[in-house]
């Protein structure tokens, strides 16, 4: 037992081992959540290699959306092109093949258990000399197991959150090697590695100060020479920051009036007006709470925390006045620990500093929180409970190995149970809104995502089950957020897809007040006023109603003979064939090669009298296709 407890090669093994069990299950998922950002909608991975100048020239989110502005609907922009460059390549050479990017996901996160074993053997070696292989062992085996990674793993975009985590302990290792045994070449790799983990994610930039933190503490380095070793990284990190601003501006991020980008927005009965200062501190002090308790209890988990999952909160709230005293009595531990207990101070801080970039606190993130966004965090998390672990054992306590190793086997099972509801978006939405039950952006993903699927199906009781449950949940997404133009887009779908033509035109007419510009509304918009006109028309015997419709399609500006055919004999029933006469014509103007387009068109001529005009249309008829006047002789 204590030559395995001491064995650094069976520890790694084990590490990456563990890491792919807990993973595999995510080896046969689709693609989900932002995916489609940064991989398969992205048009500049999918063109794979030739296309990583535009990811290194352009924010992140330009190759989806496709144009200029759009990215801005992000605060502050998004320049993090290490992730999307090592998607292109992939694409280049697996194509549209989500398990590569799987299998890389879990092959990562594994070796990202390695570095943090690694680490934690060069930083707290001094302090537990007999026990540091056990202690960064068991440190890294909770980080593994632990289920609020499962966001960061089984999704793939959340390689980002991977590789910056990477790149900052790779660095922070190089440094700590050069500590032991100085060279220019340990200097050189470190800042390299954060040069890699900032072009993945700006939160790289937090170990600016973790760093030389750890090496005052537990290598007795100065802050003079702590801020010198630090040279590296401030340099890439320089280089990052000219490039990003070269390319994205000096924008930072602002208060975007949007509620999906501004959780800090309310709705006074006309508008969206900002919450005053309490209320948004009270509403962050609140999300520090849940972080804390996500990290001692996991559960539930879910991928969505944006309005109204965070509710609006006030420092009249309880669990908003626990959060203040138990955040603020971290600190101040942190600061009497010190000289008593380093390491448990240095934890705090460490969780603190990771955490602050996306706490809301130093700029506007776009949303409340994320389970992502404990990533870094947690490994502090995950060195106290080692640390728990290791005093347990010292002391021989059955007690508390038995509750570590619990722990353990609980992480595992829902970190595995997790995974599963990662396998495409239809799950992970149907799943978490049941979880994420006020979240506006989740009611609309999911009630999108049935909607969607719906439309696929046969007309029968599933389908007409799954539209209405889509309708419910879309009519509180609309509930929560009333400008939201997306939730009017998708209930119109809906409306559409039962056949609720009146409801779906309205719906659509609401999305274009919200914005006229707005294209899925204006595509959709006059397919529904043809359907509508068609409906009312053949099976409701409603000419009037169908003209209506059908001339409000036609004032869109859209010429579709569809529509010109569909007037042509509403006006026909209605018997006023030189109107008929007038939209047949412009049916055939569009379409000279349909036959049945003439046929029409002699029809009207011959119900208002025009015999050789008529006889005309046939001709032209029969020229295209000799056998069409059959059926109507017959």
């Amino acid at each position: 037992m204590k030559a395995i407890l001491e064995n650094s090669k069976a520890h790694y093994i084990t590490i990456m081992v563990f890491g792919f069990i807990l993973y595999a299950n995510t080896l046969t998922h689709d693609y989900t959540q932002d995916d489609a950002i940064v991989i398969y909608d992205n048009m500049f991975t999918t063109k794979g290699i030739s296309g990583i100048p535009g990811l290194l020239t352009k924010d992140t989110f330009f190759g989806f959306f496709k144009e200029e502005g759009k990215t801005k609907l992000v605060a502050g922009g998004r320049y993090r092109p290490l992730t999307p460059i090592m998607f292109a390549i992939e694409y280049q050479f697996f194509g549209k093949k989500p398990w590569i990017g799987h299998l890389i996901n879990v092959l990562l996160f594994g070796f990202l258990g390695c570095i943090i074993y690694a680490i934690s053997y060069l930083l707290f070696i001094d302090i537990f000399p007999k026990d540091i292989k056990l202690l960064a062992f068991v440190s890294a085996l909770i980080f593994i197991a632990h289920p609020i990674h499962t966001e960061v793993v089984a999704n793939i975009k959340g390689r980002d959150e991977i590789m910056a985590m990477l790149g900052s302990l790779a660095s922070f290792y190089f440094l700590l090697k050069h500590v032991e045994k100085p060279s220019i070449k340990y200097l050189i790799y470190a800042g390299l590695c954060f040069f890699l983990g900032i072009l993945s994610k700006e939160n790289t930039i937090t170990f600016l100060a973790i760093v030389p933190l750890g090496l005052i503490l537990f290598k007795q380095q100065k802050w003079t020479k702590s801020l010198r070793l630090m040279l590296p990284a401030i340099a890439a990190t320089t280089i990052f920051l000219i490039i990003r601003s070269s390319i994205l501006g000096f924008d930072m991020g602002g208060n975007s009036t949007e509620l999906m980008n501004n959780p800090f927005l309310k709705w006074n009965g006309t508008r969206y007006i900002p919450f005053d200062s309490g209320e948004k501190l009270a509403t962050i002090f609140y999300t520090l709470l849940i972080y804390l308790k996500l990290l001692i209890v996991p559960h539930p988990l879910t991928h969505d925390y944006y309005p109204r999952h965070i509710d609006i909160m006030s420092f009249s709230d309880i669990t908003v006045l626990f959060s203040v005293l138990l955040n603020i009595g971290l600190v101040v531990l942190s600061f009497f620990l010190l000289k008593k207990n380093k390491f448990i101070s240095y934890c705090i801080w460490f969780y603190f500093i990771s955490l602050s970039i996306v706490s809301n606190i130093v700029f506007p993130i776009g949303t409340n929180m994320s389970e992502r966004f404990l990533f870094m965090p947690s490994l502090a998390f995950a060195w106290f409970t080692a640390y728990l672990f290791l005093h347990g054992f010292r002391k021989k306590s059955t007690l508390t190995l038995a509750i570590g190793s619990v722990l353990l086997l609980l992480f595992s099972i829902k970190t595995v149970s997790r995974n599963m509801v990662w396998k495409d978006d239809y799950t992970l939405f149907t799943t978490d809104v049941k979880t994420s039950s006020n979240s506006a952006k989740l009611l609309n993903a999911a009630g999108g995502a049935l909607s969607t699927t719906s439309e696929k199906l046969t007309k029968g009781p599933i389908k007409t089950k799954n539209l209405n449950q889509a309708i419910e949940y879309l009519n509180q997404a609309i509930e929560i957020h009333p400008t939201y133009k997306n939730a009017y887009l998708l209930r119109a779908n809906s409306h559409y897809y039962l056949e609720n033509y009146t409801e779906s035109i309205q719906d659509y007419e609401k999305s274009l007040s919200l914005d006229p510009d707005y294209k899925p509304a204006l595509k959709n918009l006059p397919i529904a006023l043809r359907q509508a006109g068609r409906y009312f028309g053949e099976k409701m015997n409603d000419i009037p109603r169908a003209l209506k419709y059908l001339k409000q399609a036609e004032q869109l500006g859209e010429k579709d003979p569809e529509v010109f055919r569909l007037m042509g004999i509403s006006y026909g029933m209605q018997k006023n064939h030189l109107k008929a006469i007038e939209y047949f014509k412009k049916t055939v103007d569009l379409q000279p090669e349909n036959a049945q387009g003439y046929v029409n068109l002699g029809i009207a001529y011959k119900n208002a009298g025009d015999e050789v005009s008529a006889q005309k249309q046939f001709d032209l008829a029969s020229a295209i296709d000799p056998t069409i006047l059959d059926q109507f002789n017959k």
